[in-house]
């Protein structure tokens, strides 16, 4: 069995930068800013605008809106209400706003999968989408994404990538189902009578306004207990801003769009999306990918979901067996339940079933680590894929000197708790040329794609840049019979 790399490179640009709030700690630092803004005279600010607007021009689309935005912030620091000039509030939201290098450090951990739009190609061509781990400054992890073709043969060509990069806007309708809400704080260890009552302040269907509105109505009633009930209130609006949906302008290429960190859990990153075209039951395709937000201190699985990766929506992912890294979903329903891969244990490979998306409550092991190179733990490189012999699973083995390398299992169509294929040998080790980087001896993948009877593998290089593998099908179907 042959497996032949490709000459396609993803590399990290640090000259693709976007425009993020800038905070400051301390408040009175902030108000000691906003102040010596206002010392000025109009004339001093049309010349520092001007000479801002000069620098950064042709570095972002939109950091004029962006400025303005983050003058709504910080105008809490105004002392008085007197109308501020459009100048100004550039002016004062520039001192709030930084620019980021999303992918200066690393663009790794790619996933694959084929794009909602395949008009206009030659026959035996299709249209595919790259997500990617973008690692920046301070080793915050976004996902960014890259658009290209591959052809009857095999070859593949990545669209150009665009100088811009640019994050999406938030909905602020985003609605909230009460029961599922309701069902995420029990889970979460917040079922008292704040909770209650902040509930009964709602609808079935909720926003995030509403949501405030109501935690601010019974911390009023409440006010002798307020200090009492301040943990479950930030929970609660914590849960809250996990949850939610945001939108790229269809003028934006997709290389253009960066799901950068947002909600208190993604504070230090999104990590590892592993993106899977989902076949639903009627027959209607929708994209999912699962996530590990991480926050500093605490992993918390999410799952992202789009149709046409313009609009998405982020949740996050509950029940007693969401724990740890590695969720996989697999691309469609198995004897009518969800199912999905896990690593609950960081060692051994798990599948769950489950009814609903968004609650998963069992597991059942599958896989553990049994070869050297796996020893230290197992896991899944990306979403099973369907084949006539079974479902293909990507796996990663963590051996000596920590070395990451790519394997390989095949489950049973009809019951995927059942292994009935495995390669002793890693199936991708890294080479002499992928072996440096930001952190050494390491292949990594978060999922492929077959095409033409090849398996198409998006891998990563020592965290630090990505490639593309392939190798024949029939080829890895005759090594798990000959293994």
């Amino acid at each position: 069995m042959e497996v032949k790399r490709t000459n396609v490179l993803i590399k990290p640009n640090n000259a693709r930068v976007l425009v993020r709030p800038f905070e400051f700690a301390d408040s009175q630092r902030a108000l000691r800013i906003v102040a010596r803004v206002m010392s000025l005279t109009e004339e001093e600010v049309g010349h520092l605008v001007d000479n801002m607007l000069t620098e950064f021009h042709g570095r972002h689309q939109k950091a004029r809106q962006f400025m303005l935005h983050r003058f709504e912030y910080a105008q809490q620091f105004l002392l008085t209400d007197t109308p501020v000039s459009e100048n100004r509030r550039m002016l004062i939201g520039g001192y709030f706003t930084q620019e980021y290098a999303l992918e200066s450090a690393a663009l790794f951990n790619p996933s694959v999968v084929w794009h909602p739009d395949q008009s206009g190609l030659p026959g035996g061509s299709k249209r595919f989408i790259v997500s990617l781990r973008a690692t920046g400054e301070g080793h915050v992890s976004s996902i960014t994404f890259r658009s290209g073709t591959i052809d009857d043969q095999c070859n593949i060509a990545l669209d150009p990538t665009p100088r811009f990069v640019t994050t999406p806007d938030m909905v602020a309708n985003t609605l909230y189902e009460k029961p599922l809400f309701q069902r995420k704080l029990v889970e979460l260890g917040f079922a008292n009578g704040f909770v209650e009552h902040v509930m009964t302040q709602l609808q079935n269907e909720f926003t995030f306004e509403q949501l405030q509105n109501a935690v601010a109505t019974v911390r009023r009633e409440l006010r002798l207990r307020a200090a009492e009930f301040d943990t479950v209130a930030n929970a609660i609006l914590a849960l809250g801003k996990s949850n939610y949906e945001f939108t790229f302008a269809p003028e934006q290429s997709l290389a253009e769009r960066a799901i950068f960190p947002y909600s208190p859990s993604q504070t230090n990153g999104i990590e590892d999306s592993r993106f899977v075209q989902f076949h639903e039951d009627d027959g209607t395709v929708r994209y999912y990918a699962t996530h590990t937000a991480f926050d500093g201190r605490v992993t918390l699985p999410e799952l992202l979901e789009t149709s046409d990766f313009l609009r998405f929506r982020i949740n996050t992912l509950n029940g007693p067996e969401v724990r740890n890294k590695g969720l996989a979903l697999f691309p469609r329903k198995v004897n009518g339940l969800y199912a999905m891969l896990s690593r609950q244990d960081g060692e051994n490979i798990f599948i769950m079933y489950s009814d609903m998306l968004h609650f998963w409550y069992t597991k059942q092991l599958i896989a553990k680590p049994t070869y050297p190179w796996e020893f230290v733990q197992l896991g899944n490189c990306g979403s099973p894929i369907e084949t006539d012999a079974g479902w293909l699973v990507l796996t990663h083995g963590v051996g000596p000197m920590r070395k990451y390398s790519m394997g390989a299992f095949l489950l049973d169509r009809d019951d995927p708790t059942r292994v009935i294929g495995r390669l002793k040998e890693p199936l991708l080790a890294p080479n002499e040329n992928e072996r440096e980087g930001y952190v050494p001896n390491v292949v990594y993948s978060c999922g492929g794609l077959v095409h033409a009877g090849q398996l198409i593998v998006p891998y990563a290089m020592s965290d630090y840049a990505s490639s593309f593998a392939t190798v024949a099908l029939n080829e890895l179907l005759d090594a798990f019979k000959s293994g």
